[in-house]
């Protein structure tokens, strides 16, 4: 045999195919189940074959990754394209095919359509759908080597719908280490949104409960940090989702759980769950995608955004599901000035992180056809993102690219808590507060450097100018900085070099403090504690704006070594 020797491979008989599966993620620590599923399926067609997976990301050396794919000589080579991979899965068809000369790839995945259309290679077939729905001459034509150009498999046609649980015990130890664990317990979409793969699909498919629970229960035994629930709505039906949860909340240890909610389709009884949960248990993606009528009538997404903002609301307050919330920029009808409302409407909901992505113009979608009428400029690879539309031109779009980037560096981490709390309290003109951010950002090169908390910091004090409120809100960037474990104030929250602000406050509750504190320290310890602490004095202003209890005149806020049990694991605080 040519090629390089590769030990994972072991020759049982001549009739043993060798397969690779590859998976080629956004992240190293995501995890390709399509890979799970694809594996499970051959191995009850055609149990000799010598299957192996191979996971890489879209960060990782191509020539590396094609060596790796190479080695060994494979039979075959399956590939899961999809809209973040499908230019390196182009790459790798072609390269292989030079490589493997009597190899044959084997194409699946959303792009394997795509990819069905632009390239021209014998060598490669194409499954065009859910490999559950593949029809049986699929694995007879791979035991004969003679396969069609393509295999239609739509899972919502099969005449007994059903998929089975993807891992074995081994891949826990190896192919999932360190990685989130995708689960699907449901397959299908309640919406039909026009820019949206799935708006063809008619129907949604629900795993039985009690295999939902024991599939789970299969991989809770192996402790993983994360389990990412891949279904599209995961709370279309209450009952189901609430059995799922306190199932979770009982057997689910330290694992976090990822869902993507329909902000339409919570119950009081959910709301209930939700608000004894341990804060940072769940975390909830929320496509909430604009809050323009006009747009989300055009793309077939009819939810009230006074609905989805009463909803998001009332579980920003409970402070114990992490909120993450969509806008999507160049949909249709979303002019800037829309677009500027829908981001203030959003921001004002009080979700932990705001994401707003570009639109994709994704082939085969009904978006796609009306190109022509909306006016769609788009690249021609994938992503296939926006570029403009009737409503936007490319300078504006550019422009609000750029002012999603600026949202995503301040906004989206826990550096700046009580400045948000702040700004959505006293209805800040929010879109007009980041356009200024935006452009001291560009100024200072930001979006080409790493961004620090000192950094972002740094700006946004040069951002606050001459505000009347300028003293209070330093005060609450002050507070936000020392609740992220500084032990130190920047420069750009001092006055000068001469402002000693921390020693002081610290001199100060060290020569007014007992030498026993109840509850906070002993005589023994009392040093300690002022060594380990950090200790800073604020504004009547400020004291009043974080609601701290105590004489705002006399009293120091303390921050403690600990973390408290809270969404963002701040550094714990007592007011003295």
């Amino acid at each position: 045999m040519n090629g390089l020797y590769n030990p994972g491979y072991i020759r049982v008989d001549m009739e043993a195919k060798r397969v690779k599966l590859v998976g080629i993620n956004g992240r190293y620590v995501y995890s390709c189940l399509p890979l799970f599923y694809l594996r499970n399926a051959l191995s009850r067609h055609h149990p000799q074959w010598l299957v192996e997976l191979l996971q890489f990301s879209i960060n990782d050396n191509y020539f590396e990754m094609l060596l790796q794919i190479a080695a060994g000589e494979p039979d075959y080579v399956f590939l899961s394209a999809a809209v973040w991979n499908s230019d390196i899965v182009e790459k790798l068809v072609a390269d292989l095919s030079v490589c493997l000369p009597q190899g044959r790839m084997v194409v699946g995945g959303p792009q394997a359509g795509v990819l069905h259309e632009s390239l021209e290679t014998e060598s490669c077939t194409f499954v065009l759908g859910a490999i559950e729905a593949v029809p049986e001459r699929f694995y007879n034509d791979l035991q004969t080597g003679c396969l069609l150009a393509a295999y239609e498999a739509q899972f919502f046609k099969m005449p007994e719908r059903g998929y089975d649980f993807p891992y074995n015990e081994k891949d826990f130890a190896e192919q999932l280490l360190n990685r989130h664990i995708y689960y699907e317990s449901a397959r299908g979409c309640i919406f039909r949104c026009s820019y949206c793969l799935s708006a063809e699909e008619r129907g949604v498919f629900h795993k039985p409960l009690e295999v939902v629970l024991h599939e789970l229960e299969q991989i809770l035994q192996h402790k993983p940090k994360i389990i990412r629930f891949i279904d599209r709505t995961f709370n279309d039906i209450p009952q189901r989702v609430l059995a799922i949860w306190k199932f979770l909340l009982e057997k689910g240890g330290e694992t976090m759980f990822h869902f993507e909610m329909a902000p339409d389709r919570f119950t009081e009884e959910m709301y209930d769950f939700l608000e004894q949960l341990p804060p940072g248990k769940f975390q909830f993606e929320i496509g909430i995608q604009s809050t323009n009528q006009e747009t989300l009538q055009a793309v077939q997404r009819p939810i009230s955004p006074e609905v989805v903002s009463d909803a998001v609301q009332r579980l920003a307050k409970m402070q114990t599901v992490h909120l993450h919330v969509d806008l999507i920029l160049g949909l249709p009808f979303e002019t800037e000035e829309s677009f500027a409302r829908s981001f203030a409407d959003v921001f004002f909901m009080g979700a932990d992180y705001i994401q707003m992505g570009l639109l994709k113009i994704l082939p085969n979608t009904p978006l796609r056809l009306k190109t022509i009428e909306y006016g769609y400029k788009y690249t021609q690879s994938p992503p296939y993102s926006v570029l403009e539309n009737r409503w936007l031109s490319q300078r504006q779009m550019q422009e609000l690219y750029w002012f999603s980037e600026c949202v995503e560096k301040f906004m989206n981490n826990r550096y700046f808590l009580s400045l948000w709390r702040y700004l959505r309290t006293h209805r800040e003109d929010i879109y007009h507060f980041f356009q200024q951010l935006l452009v001291l950002s560009r100024r200072e090169n930001l979006f080409s450097r790493v961004a620090s908390q000192e950094m972002l910091c740094r700006l946004l004090v040069f951002c606050l100018g001459n505000r009347q409120d300028k003293e209070l809100l330093l005060d609450l960037l002050r507070f936000d900085w020392l609740r992220c474990g500084h032990r130190f104030l920047p420069d750009c929250l001092l006055a000068d070099r001469e402002d000693n602000r921390l020693q002081e406050a610290k001199n100060t509750l060290y020569q007014r403090l007992p030498e026993e504190l109840e509850g906070v320290f002993k005589r023994k310890s009392r040093n300690s504690f002022f060594k380990k602490s950090c200790f800073l004095s604020v504004s009547e202003a400020c004291f009043q704006e974080l609601q701290l209890e105590g004489d705002p005149d006399s009293s120091v806020v303390c921050f403690l070594s600990s973390r408290e049990n809270s969404l963002h694991s701040l550094s714990r605080f007592l007011v003295l």
